[in-house]
């Protein structure tokens, strides 16, 4: 049997929300199809963007590291034929390792004609996430769910879908930079003073608050990392100069998404997400970079 999933793009952290929040993104995402075997498992073909840089090795290779894993939870002995189409960079901080894991398992399920359970097939996504950018949920919880999803736990796993209230838009723009997940966890501090992470703790809660609400106010004060992005903004050219310019441009605030190098900013609507979008390049200067403008994804993954 043989089924195709689509998984969407994400912003993982959303700013303040370290590992914990995570916002998916429209009109952006991989395509995974997942044909069941009694041969061995292998990759028959990766297309799309950094179609080059993928494993080919199906032991290595996040999409059908989750299918095998869906699989296996569900007493299911056959292997996969893993098919790929890449909307998404890979270490692009758009959740491209995450949205492949998601849509492998989901494609596995569907190849089963089974129900797609949300936390069976997160669990699944998290054993391809995990061989590249650790174990947290905020990228697949996005990705599996739509919406703005919050995790609040790993083991065991427990993650919320947050409906977004308004129909608020997205600009992404990524620059010519690569940048590890790995290594852009490895800037980071295992402790912190406490008046940062008391004052972390409100800003995430506020934010998430703010989608909830459709409080756009609420939202450009909460949408202040003190953590990840004081310490990552050196690794992305004129970091500082993009950030300015998404706000100048209109939007309610602008960070990284992820470990980077992607700089994301949300926008009260999709016309000043385009001027967002194209400030934020100009603003990059001679470094080449991409860009997507896209609203908040309602539905996450689906067969495609």
């Amino acid at each position: 049997m043989k089924a195709t999933a689509f998984a969407p793009g994400s912003i993982g952290n959303v700013g303040p929300g370290f590992d914990v929040l995570g916002l998916a993104v429209d009109g952006i995402g991989d395509t995974v199809t997942i044909e069941l075997t009694n041969e061995a498992s292998q990759i028959a073909s990766i297309t799309g963007r950094d179609a080059d840089l993928v494993p080919r090795d199906a032991t290595k290779n996040t999409a059908s590291i989750a299918a095998i894993a869906w699989l296996r939870a569900h007493g299911e002995s056959r292997n996969v034929i893993v098919t790929i189409d890449k909307g998404l960079p890979l270490a692009g901080g758009m959740g491209g390792s995450a949205a492949s894991s998601v849509a492998g398992a989901y494609a596995a399920a569907l190849a089963c004609n089974a129900e797609r359970n949300p936390i069976e097939i997160i669990a699944a996504a998290l054993e391809g996430e995990a061989t590249v950018a650790g174990r947290h949920l905020d990228n697949l919880a996005a990705s599996a769910l739509g919406g703005l999803a919050l995790s609040r736990s790993v083991d065991p796993i427990d993650v919320i879908k947050i409906e977004v209230k308004e129909p608020w838009f997205v600009a992404l723009v990524t620059p010519n930079v690569r940048i590890e997940t790995k290594a852009a966890r490895a800037l980071l501090p295992d402790t912190w003073p406490r008046t940062q992470w008391v004052q972390q703790m409100a800003n995430t809660t506020a934010l998430a608050h703010a989608f909830a609400s459709g409080d756009g106010d609420l939202l450009s004060r909460a949408l202040d990392d003190r953590y990840a992005e004081p310490l990552r903004a050196s690794l992305i050219p004129r970091f500082h100069d993009v950030k300015r310019a998404a706000v100048l441009g209109g939007a309610f605030g602008c960070s990284i998404s992820g470990s980077g190098p992607t700089v994301f900013a949300i926008a009260p609507d999709q016309a000043t997400a385009c001027v967002c979008a194209t400030a934020m390049q100009h603003a990059f200067g001679d470094v080449a970079s991409t860009v997507h403008v896209g609203p908040i994804a309602k539905e996450g993954a689906r067969r495609a």
